[in-house]
């Protein structure tokens, strides 16, 4: 049986939370570099749908660190 969609973001949803701000707290430290690593950090997730909600908390830090 195949797991639904609502089922996998809520089994994985804190792990993508955590790597995110892992991520999001990399910036400072990189800098100019941050972006084209952090690209490869998630083209790295899998599967796809966990790589896509990483991108999407990230974007939800990103959003709030700017305003």
């Amino acid at each position: 049986m195949t797991q639904s969609r609502a089922d996998f973001h809520e089994q994985h949803q804190a792990g993508a939370q955590a790597e995110a701000l892992r991520l999001f707290e990399q910036k400072a430290v990189l800098q100019g570099a941050w972006l084209n690593w952090v690209a490869s950090q998630i083209y790295a997730l899998q599967p796809a749908a966990y790589a896509n909600m990483v991108r999407r908390e990230l974007a939800r830090l990103q959003e709030i660190s700017e305003n």
